[in-house]
C-alpha cells in the first residue's frame, strides 16, 4: 500500500557544521584521545562486506596498514569475490523500486539522522579511525570526517528539496504540467578513494538521495572508516540493499560491475589514468547496456599558486606552506606549482617560506605536535620520493626537504624544490606527495607566465591568485578561465566548503561536477515530463481546416 503524502513537508534549516579546535584541555581533544586508545587497544578490526544487510566473510583476506608504524594494520578485511559481487548487484536491484518509491521526506530523514550520527554519537570514532588508518592529524580528520561528511549528508538533503522543487514555468489553459526525477534505471557504482572519509560517504549517499541503489567499492587504504560509515547509515535507516558495502580488489569489483547491463552510472574519485581507463571500459561496453550510463568522476590536480608583484608577502607565503604540506599534499587540491614574482621572491618571500617550513613537524598524527603525518603507503612512498630524484637529476634544486624515512612509517620531509623550467617534470605531473615545485618569474613577464600555468600540465583542478592588485586579478582570472575549477584570491588552493565553494575540475581533472552543490544531484536522476489534460476535444480538426 502508497504512503499517502498529507503535507508539503520542509527539510530544517542547513548550516555548515562547526568545526572544533581540539586545543590543549579541550573537551574534544580529551575525548579524540580516549577514542584512539580505545582503537589501539581493540585493533585489529575485522571487517566484512556487507551485501543486503549481510556480512559475508569470504575468507580472502587484506590488510589495511597504519601508514605511521606499517608492521601494524588497523583492520583486516575479507575481499568481495565474483559471486558477492553478483550478489551485491542483484540485491540492490531487487531493493531499488522500493527505495525509489520511499515518500522523500523519509528518505530526507534518514540522511538527516546521518548526519546527526556523524557528527554526534559517532563523530570520535570515526575522527580515530580516520587518523590511525589514513594518516591525517586531528584538525584534518576533523575537517573532512566530522565537518564535511556531516555537511555532505544535510546539504545534499536541501539541494535534493530544491531539485524537486524545480518545476515547469508555464501551464496552458486546462492542463497542468509537471517534471518528476526519477533515479537512474539500473544500479550506481561509486568507487571512492582514500584521502577523504568524506568522499567516501559521499560518492554512495549522493546517488542513494535521490533513489538510486549503490554498489560501493571503498580505497584499500581508508576500509575501516569507511565500514563506520556505511554502519551509520544502515543505523540511520537505509534499507539492505540500498547501499552494498564490497571491499576488493579494485580491477576485479569495478570489472565485474561495469560488464552488467544495469550498470547506469560511475561515481569516481580517484586517479586520472583509472579513470580514462573506466570510461573507455564503459564505452566498449555500450551495446550491452540498457542505457547511457553517467560518467561522474574527480580525478587528478597540479594545482598552483600565483604570487603577482603586489601580493601581500607573509600571507601568500603562510598559504602556500597550508595548501602543499597539509595532509601531506595528499589533497586533490594540494598545491604543487608555485610561481612567485622576481621582486617578490627575492624581497622576503624565499626566506619566509623556508623559515615556515622548517618548523613543521613530521611524525605520528597521535601526537597533536605534529602538522605533517605519513603518506598513505608503500606505493605513494616511493612514487613520491622518486619524483624527487627525477627532479634533482634534470638540474632542480631542493630548498629544503628532499628526504624520508620508511623504517617505521612512510615518513617524506616537506619539500621544495626551485626549476628554472617551467615544464620540468614536477611541474607537469601529478605527484600527490609533499612536494611544492617553485618557479620564479621576472616581474615583467606576467602574462607569459599565466600562459605557462594555462599550458604546463594536463590537469585543470584548483588555483590561487595572490595579488592586492585588482587589475591583476582581473587579468589573471580572464587569462587563467579554464586552468581550474576553483579559483581562489588571496587564500589557498585547498579547503573547499560544501554548500560555499562547488567543488571540481575540468580538463583531465574530472567532469566538473561540482561535489557540494545541487549540480551533481542533475547527473543521477533522469527527468520524466508529465503533462495532464483536463479538458476534451470536441473535434479532431484544426480552426484552418474549415473552409
Amino acid at each position: 500500500m502508497s504512503t499517502p503524502q498529507l503535507a508539503a513537508f520542509k527539510v530544517p534549516a542547513i548550516e555548515n557544521e562547526p568545526m572544533k579546535s581540539y586545543s590543549p584541555s579541550s573537551a574534544e581533544r580529551k575525548l579524540l584521545q580516549e577514542a584512539i586508545t580505545q582503537m589501539e587497544q581493540e585493533l585489529p578490526f575485522e571487517v566484512p562486506c556487507i551485501v543486503n544487510g549481510e556480512s559475508i566473510k569470504t575468507g580472502k583476506i587484506a590488510k589495511q596498514p597504519l601508514p605511521h608504524d606499517h608492521a601494524k594494520h588497523l583492520c583486516t578485511y575479507h575481499e568481495a569475490d565474483e559471486a558477492t559481487v553478483a550478489k551485491a548487484i542483484d540485491g540492490a536491484l531487487a531493493a531499488k523500486e522500493e527505495w525509489e518509491s520511499m515518500p522523500w521526506n523519509d528518505r530526507a530523514a534518514i540522511f538527516l539522522k546521518a548526519a546527526d550520527l556523524v557528527s554526534g554519537k559517532y563523530r570520535y570514532k570515526l575522527l580515530a579511525a580516520t587518523i590511525l588508518g589514513q594518516g591525517k592529524n586531528a584538525w584534518q580528520a576533523e575537517i573532512d570526517a566530522a565537518a564535511e561528511l556531516t555537511d555532505f549528508f544535510r546539504f545534499g538533503v536541501k539541494f535534493v528539496e530544491e531539485l524537486y522543487a524545480q518545476q515547469p514555468a508555464k501551464n496552458s489553459a486546462g492542463a497542468w504540467n509537471r517534471v518528476e526525477y526519477r533515479a537512474l534505471e539500473g544500479f550506481v557504482l561509486a568507487v571512492s578513494p582514500f584521502n577523504f572519509t568524506a568522499i567516501g560517504g559521499n560518492l554512495p549517499g549522493t546517488p542513494a538521495i535521490v533513489g538510486n541503489v549503490v554498489v560501493w567499492k571503498p580505497s584499500p587504504a581508508a576500509t575501516y572508516s569507511n565500514f563506520i560509515v556505511h554502519q551509520i547509515l544502515t543505523e540511520a535507516g537505509v534499507p539492505p540493499g540500498v547501499i552494498q558495502f564490497v571491499p576488493g580488489p579494485p580491477a576485479e569489483v569495478v570489472a565485474q560491475a561495469i560488464n552488467h547491463r544495469q550498470f547506469a552510472a560511475l561515481h569516481f574519485t580517484g586517479s586520472t589514468f583509472i579513470f580514462k581507463k573506466l570510461w573507455k571500459d564503459i564505452a566498449a561496453n555500450l551495446d550491452n547496456y540498457r542505457g547511457y550510463p553517467r560518467i561522474v568522476g574527480e580525478t587528478g590536480g597540479k594545482n598552483f599558486h600565483v604570487v603577482h608583484k603586489s601580493a601581500e608577502v607573509k600571507n601568500a607565503v603562510l598559504q602556500s606552506v597550508r595548501g602543499g604540506f597539509e595532509y601531506q599534499g595528499q589533497k586533490c587540491s594540494a598545491l604543487s606549482r608555485l610561481y612567485v614574482s622576481s621582486s617578490v621572491w627575492k624581497n622576503g618571500f624565499k626566506d619566509q617560506f623556508l623559515e615556515e617550513i622548517a618548523k613543521i613537524k613530521v611524525g605520528s598524527p597521535q601526537d597533536m605536535g605534529n602538522f605533517m603525518g605519513p603518506v598513505i603507503g608503500r606505493p605513494a612512498f616511493d612514487k613520491i620520493t622518486s619524483y624527487i630524484q627525477k627532479a634533482k637529476a634534470e638540474g632542480g634544486e631542493i630548498l629544503i626537504g628532499g628526504t624520508g624515512d620508511d623504517s617505521k612509517g612512510y615518513f617524506i620531509q616537506p619539500t621544495v624544490i626551485l626549476t628554472k623550467d617551467p615544464k620540468s617534470i614536477t611541474m607537469r605531473e601529478e605527484i600527490f606527495g609533499p612536494v611544492i615545485t617553485v618557479y620564479v618569474f621576472e616581474d615583467a613577464e606576467f602574462d607569459k607566465t599565466l600562459e605557462l600555468v594555462d599550458s604546463a600540465t594536463e590537469y585543470a583542478l584548483t588555483g590561487s591568485i595572490f595579488a592586492s592588485d585588482r587589475k591583476a586579478l582581473i587579468h589573471a582570472t580572464n587569462k587563467l578561465r579554464n586552468a581550474a575549477g576553483n579559483v581562489y584570491y588571496n587564500e589557498k588552493c585547498t579547503g573547499a566548503v560544501v554548500g560555499q565553494q562547488p567543488f571540481g575540475g575540468g580538463r583531465a581533472s574530472g567532469t566538473n561536477d561540482k561535489a557540494g552543490s545541487i549540480s551533481i544531484f542533475y547527473r543521477f536522476v533522469s527527468a520524466r515530463s508529465i503533462k495532464e489534460g483536463f479538458v476534451g476535444l470536441e473535434d479532431f480538426s484544426y480552426p484552418s481546416n474549415l473552409v
